[in-house]
Order: C-alpha cells, then sequence, then structure tokens
C-alpha cells in the first residue's frame, strides 16, 4: 500500500500521541471512510427514491402531502 507522505505523516504523530501503532491509526481512518462512504451512498439512494416517489407532484401537491395547508391571500 502506498499512501501520500503529509497523510503518513499525519497518521505517525496521531499514533504518537495516542500511544498507538500506526496499523491501528490506518485501520481507524480506512474503516471511518468507509463508513462515510457507506452513509453518503445511502443517503444518495434514500433521495433518489425520494424524487422517483414524489418527482411528479406539484409544489402545491407535496405541501398537502407534507400537511402544510396555506390559507388563500385575502383579496385586496
Amino acid at each position: 500500500m502506498t499512501l501520500p507522505a503529509d497523510a503518513l505523516t499525519q497518521a505517525e504523530h496521531i499514533a504518537h500521541a495516542r500511544k498507538v501503532n500506526l496499523s491501528t491509526v490506518i485501520s481507524e481512518a480506512l474503516s471511518e471512510g468507509l463508513r462515510r462512504h457507506t452513509e453518503a451512498a445511502r443517503a444518495a439512494e434514500v433521495l433518489n427514491t425520494y424524487k422517483k416517489a414524489f418527482g411528479g407532484f406539484s409544489d402545491e401537491e407535496m405541501n398537502l402531502l407534507d400537511g402544510i395547508i396555506l390559507e388563500p391571500e385575502p383579496a385586496r
């Protein structure tokens, strides 16, 4: 595995400060990055599903679905 020099240096500093080995820091960072990637992919999937389900509704229809009741403006 090849890491950018600045990332390796930062990981070494973190490992030293926490008194753990470099492998632990890299493993945790990779796990966190993969978790965030999975969350972002899931969020995109949910958004796409929402758009498919509600994409054909007008703004007024969406307000009704959301339970927002807009009172007509009084005549002037």
